[in-house]
């Protein structure tokens, strides 16, 4: 009798939601967390490296495209997270990918140049990822690469190479997107990066009784069953929390 293949997994660090893909991420594949301003996206992509740190031993690296690293340290603080101690032991890696190009200096350790092209930017993340043994990599965001390319249309071609790569190097990657329309089934704002990544997150928001109320949809995930169904969550004091027994929208 042959035995049943079982998929390694990576658990999310998020309260609720390995319920939803039968006990965590499929390991080594690379997700796409997407959704309109303030759904939450960030937290939920910086959530899944430090619990990854946190709770699990393994080590992760955050390439902040958004805001500087030092700006996201303080927000994350927020939650209780202390994410410099654990960069102090070699556990969590943030790059700052946004000083070089607006101009100001970085005293962070690691630091993507301004004029990076696409094969210096992939190598020093593969770089980073060794140095630290990471089992973990967030890119947020898949725009903020756009902004940083001559031609918008060289982006596809961008996104594959950073997929090989992340696969190849058997990392579990979260990569972030905006949704401009989720409604309308616009769920990324180029409407290449889902076809990309291996698995989708829609983070979004749905009004109820004059109120806006936060919702989580899986919408595609390899090599695990999921649930299709919207799920409600919330941002927490100490980080998102999914409530899969909750009322489903």
């Amino acid at each position: 009798m042959t035995g049943e293949w079982t998929v390694p997994r990576v658990k999310s660090g998020i309260p609720g939601f390995d319920e939803l893909v039968n006990g965590g991420f499929p390991k080594g594949t690379t997700v796409l967390v997407t959704g309109p301003t303030g759904s939450g996206k960030t937290t939920f992509a910086v959530q899944f490296v430090y619990k990854g740190v946190e709770l699990y031993d393994e080590p992760g690296v955050i390439v902040t495209l958004e805001e500087r690293a030092v700006d996201l340290r303080r927000e994350m603080r927020a939650f209780g997270w202390d994410i410099e101690k654990y960069e102090k032991e070699g556990k969590i890696a943030i790059i700052d990918g946004v000083s070089a190009v607006v101009g100001l200096p970085s005293e962070e350790q690691y630091v993507l140049e301004g004029n990076l092209n696409t094969e210096d930017f992939l190598r020093y993340i593969y770089r980073v990822v060794k140095a630290i043994d990471a089992k973990r990599l967030v890119i947020d965001s898949i725009p903020s690469i756009a902004f940083r390319l001559k031609k918008e249309e060289e982006l596809r071609e961008v996104l594959l190479q950073l997929n090989t790569i992340l696969l190849e190097m058997g990392v579990t990657s979260i990569l972030t997107t905006e949704a401009p329309e989720p409604a309308r089934g616009k769920i990324s704002r180029y409407g290449i990066e889902e076809y990309i990544a291996r698995g989708v997150v829609l983070l979004d928001f749905i009004e109820r009784e004059v109120e806006l109320k936060r919702y989580l949809l899986i919408r595609k995930m390899r090599e695990t069953k999921h649930s299709m169904k919207k799920y409600p969550f919330e941002i927490m004091s100490d980080g998102l929390v999914v409530y899969p027994s909750g009322e489903i929208y």
